[in-house]
């Protein structure tokens, strides 16, 4: 059963659902998943994007959300003034070879305040809905609907047990739950949906008590995109 959103859309600045909303909450959710001040960022723009991210406000969209401004915020038509207010570094290329991405898809190529590398692959699949396919060299399927945990750590045996047991003991019910791997015993990914809002602080909560795992490298805790 649909629900309003999937039905008419955010309430949003325009305009275009897809190519100016989609946009920003894409944004919103590759700077969450960076969790770290953002030095500067390369949008690559494929496809529909690419063709047409000026007219259509797709541009500004992705600046907006890079900057956590919401769907809804006046702002997003000055996107470009307020990048240069907030010493916002950035580019936009985009690119019209052939490729494999999803009709509006851009990739998030971001230098992160202490010098880390992280690209983000994420698509707007309309009405303001968005999904994220790739966080560096992983797949993942992150639509930014459920609260998120990310681990990178050490592949080896019992770390989804220790996981799972950490969640459990704070009585939060897992939604779904993800894992893959570089090469075996050497790195690997969990992506962790949880089921429900949390209250303030509990993702924080969360974070410390990964942070306790052995041979857990990085954790990042990704709140649900705000409708």
């Amino acid at each position: 059963m649909s629900g309003l959103f999937d039905i008419v859309g955010p309430v949003m600045v325009g305009p275009s659902s897809s190519h100016t909303a989609g946009a920003v909450r894409l944004a919103i959710l590759a700077r969450n998943i960076a969790q770290k001040p953002i030095q500067s960022v390369r949008f690559d723009l494929y496809n529909s994007f690419a063709k047409t991210y000026k007219g259509h406000g797709t541009d500004r969209g992705l600046l907006a959300g890079m900057m956590g401004f919401s769907v809804q915020d006046d702002r997003i038509r000055d996107a470009y003034s307020w990048a240069e207010k907030l010493h916002l570094e950035y580019e936009m290329l985009p690119i019209e070879s052939s490729n494999h991405f999803s009709p509006n898809t851009v990739v998030f190529k971001m230098i992160l305040e202490d010098g880390e590398n992280l690209t983000v692959v994420g698509h707007s699949i309309g009405g303001g809905k968005v999904y994220v396919s790739k966080i560096n060299d992983y797949n993942v399927s992150l639509k930014g609907e459920f609260p998120t945990l990310l681990l990178f750590y050490k592949d080896q045996p019992g770390m989804i047990w220790q996981a799972s047991k950490v969640i459990a003991e704070k009585s939060i019910n897992i939604a779904s739950l993800t894992c893959t791997r570089r090469k075996r015993g050497i790195e690997a990914f969990m992506s962790i949906a949880l089921d429900a809002p949390l209250p303030s602080g509990f993702l924080e909560s969360f974070r410390e008590a990964f942070r306790q795992i052995p041979d857990v490298y990085s954790v990042r805790a990704i709140d649900q995109l705000p409708l």
